[in-house]
């Protein structure tokens, strides 16, 4: 019963400490937040004659990471009560069997040296769950540092997959020596170890602050326009008149634009109603507002702004597995969350292509295209947005600045976005509608996780949020002229474009690529020691 007790501490002891960073935006407990679970799993795995051992690890576990999802990311149940559990449920579930799959190899393995392989096998599983339909990345471990971005200056180089490594790193070092060591003086080798695998990366970050320059070339500024409309999405924003909406925003923005402003951002979806039909954008009332408003007095400006889009399939065409059928027998049509670029040249787009699962899109469509109307209805569309296979930037020729045009929840993926960057991105603009949450801790996290994406391309970002918080946030993740939340707002700032790639841009998310390598190879070895030695 003493045990039971224990092994209950431990685990809710690890989901305290894993949900304490988030919470208190503190990122210094996730370098101990996996020792009570690291000594639960040790504890369990030398009881070989216990019952059922393997799934009480399991039970254990998944106690942990449920507690931490529901504890962190309670605030989806505002969007939608069985959208969050699920999401509560399945993430759970993720990391508890890929900690019990390390469980095995290193019970298998029966090594010290196996301890470390949790390393490979947690970032492959982070890696693996950024690029399937059931993505839901917002607790990578390595996001925790979002809140103390002064620590990974560093990210340029490894993105925030090396946060992960460093904080799992940190976590096994500290178990280690704390199992092996029976009795420990604050002033000790072992300590002095800890101390250093915490604060040299700290001293790292600080010395790239220190020698990097600030981005100030007078050829790459840009004068920027951000408005926060602050309509309530759920009951004004697809319900009032969008020439409502629209008037509004003029009223917002009276005075406020000059012949030098470059950009004008609005948020996600500021453009609703019946859609814009993509092949005759250029004649779409919306889009000509903002032409004979804007465009016409100011030639020189440029507005980026989020639309529902739609384009029809002709004859010729393949018919994408998130199409829908029209009224007409054999038609079809996708529907998009589009960011659109408009200017004096013309309608540029951008399909939203990272989906929210469950809410954009009913997971691995082409399989389960029938279930496709259990989609959440939100935002105004219902079942499965189309998307494209490439990122896209929205360019001007004149200036040569290319915008990567980062949809809400896109922000949140650290490989995607440096796509946007590969094809010459030279700034930001992340435009999303946060007020889904309310005002809960889902669009300060949201927020801040954009500051990782200025650290690890080195490039700065205006942000445009529906309800708040939109900002403006420089190449080292500082953030400026921050909004209030559920408040209408305008904000200007001078920008500047970087033609220079990070390491991290150029090449991607080595770690995780290489983890997930070594994950298939560890899994397999695993699967080869259980059969050869139940054949010995």
């Amino acid at each position: 019963m003493q045990r039971k007790f224990n092994y209950l501490f431990l685990s809710l002891f690890s989901a305290i400490l894993l949900s304490a960073g988030w919470l208190l935006h503190l990122s210094v407990f996730i370098f101990f937040a996996f020792v009570p679970l690291l000594q639960l799993e040790d504890d369990l795995s030398k009881r070989i004659d216990l019952p059922k051992r393997k799934l009480k690890l399991f039970a254990y576990v998944y106690f942990t990471f449920l507690v931490w999802n529901l504890l962190t990311t309670w605030w989806v149940t505002q969007a939608s009560m069985g959208g969050g559990i699920v999401a509560f449920v399945f993430n759970s579930l993720f990391m508890s069997i890929i900690f019990v799959i390390f469980s095995n190899l290193k019970t298998r393995v029966n090594k010290p040296f196996a301890i470390w392989f949790l390393i490979p096998l947690w970032i492959g599983y982070e890696f693996v769950h950024t690029i399937w339909d059931l993505s839901w990345s917002w607790l990578i471990l390595g996001n925790v540092f979002a809140f103390n971005t002064s620590w990974i200056q560093w990210f340029e180089f490894t993105g925030t997959t090396g946060g992960t490594f460093w904080a799992l790193f940190v976590n096994i070092l500290v178990f280690t020596i704390i199992k092996n060591n029976i009795s420990l003086k604050i002033i000790s080798k072992p300590v002095l170890k800890i101390a250093a695998s915490i604060i040299l990366p700290v001293l790292i970050s600080y010395l790239i602050f220190f020698l990097r320059k600030p981005l100030s070339e007078p050829k790459d500024k840009l004068k920027v326009l951000v408005v926060q409309p602050n309509i309530d999405p759920y009951n004004d924003k697809f319900v009032l008149d969008f020439q409502m909406q629209f008037f509004k925003f003029l009223e917002q923005i009276k005075g406020k634009v000059t012949n030098e402003t470059d950009y004008i951002v609005l948020p996600e979806t500021f453009i609703v109603g019946q859609g814009l039909n993509e092949d005759i954008i250029g004649e779409n009332e919306a889009v000509l507002w903002f032409k004979d408003s804007l465009i016409n007095k100011f030639p020189k400006l440029k507005i980026v702004v989020g639309a529902d889009s739609y384009r029809f399939f002709t004859k010729n065409d393949k018919i994408s597995s998130t199409a829908r059928p029209y009224q007409d027998e054999g038609v079809y049509y996708d529907s998009y969350n589009t960011a659109l670029q408009i200017d004096a040249g013309g309608v540029q787009m951008y399909h939203k292509s990272k989906l929210v699962p469950g809410v954009e899109q009913m997971p691995f469509p082409g399989l389960l295209k029938p279930l496709e109307g259990l989609a959440i209805q939100m935002g105004g569309t219902f079942g499965s947005l189309g998307v494209q296979d490439e990122r896209a930037v929205l360019t001007d020729k004149e200036t040569f600045t290319n915008i990567a045009p980062v949809v809400c929840y896109e922000s949140v993926y650290s490989d995607y976005v440096t796509e946007y960057v590969r094809k010459n991105a030279n700034i930001i603009f992340i435009i999303t509608n946060d007020g889904w949450w309310g005002n809960t801790p889902g669009h300060v996290q949201h927020l801040n996780y954009a500051r990782l994406r200025a650290i690890e391309n080195r490039l700065q970002i205006a942000r445009s949020a529906n309800t708040g918080i939109s900002c403006f946030i420089d190449e080292f993740g500082t953030i400026s002229e921050a909004t209030n939340y559920w408040e209408a707002a305008v904000i200007e700032k001078d920008i500047y474009k970087n033609n220079n790639h990070t390491f991290y841009s150029k090449f991607g998310d080595l770690i995780a690529y290489l983890s997930a390598f070594i994950s298939v190879l560890l899994i397999l070895y695993s699967i080869f020691l259980r059969f050869t030695k139940k054949t010995a």
